[in-house]
């Protein structure tokens, strides 16, 4: 069931001067994800409009989050996009890249030799100012996050499907417990 994650004071005007408010709203899909659109509703009346998907998210939390960072400007850009018309975009010359990829990832290799994976944030450096520190950050991240730490670092044999269906309290105790662990070694 769709739900209205953020309503926004800002009024958006039209190209063609209609001003609107406009409000970011979000469901479950059958897969679990989450997507996002914006809504737009003319403040004289009439007939609302909504942009296509602007976002998909793993979960409710983070197409909130998603929501709620959205600007003005974005709202212009989800607008011109609801009513079909092509955002107009001020092209400079622009220079090309001067590398061919992007640059490899950070080895963590000192604690952990999986370490090269992505992650929100390496719980060995932060464990180093204390595990109070580490929990509290852990605590502030997604349970997906904090599956990505656990396999990043390679801190549980349990395979990923089996992570995915645990609690934040319990990746959290797990990753803490492993860097304890691996600290004292």
């Amino acid at each position: 069931m769709a739900e209205t994650l953020v309503e926004f004071h800002a009024h958006i005007a039209s190209a063609d001067g209609v001003v609107y408010t406009a409000r970011a709203c979000g469901g479950e899909m059958p897969d679990g994800r989450w997507q996002g659109w914006v809504e737009f509703t003319p403040l004289g009346g009439g007939r609302s409009i909504r942009s296509g998907r602007e976002t998909t998210q793993p979960n409710r939390r983070d197409t909130e989050y998603w929501a709620s960072g959205l600007t003005p400007i974005y709202l212009e850009g989800a607008l011109a996009r609801a009513l079909g018309k092509p955002v107009a975009v001020t092209t400079e010359e622009t220079r090309p890249p001067t590398f061919d990829e992007p640059a490899p990832p950070i080895a963590h290799a000192v604690h952990s030799p999986i370490g090269s994976r992505e992650s929100a944030l390496d719980p060995f450096s932060v464990y180093e100012k204390g595990e109070v520190l580490l929990r509290k950050q852990l605590g502030a991240l997604s349970p997906w996050h904090l599956v990505n730490i656990v396999v990043a670092y390679d801190l549980s044999d349990e395979p990923i499907e089996s992570l995915n269906q645990r609690s934040a309290g319990y990746l959290i105790d797990a990753i803490v417990r492993r860097v304890r662990e691996r600290q004292r070694v």
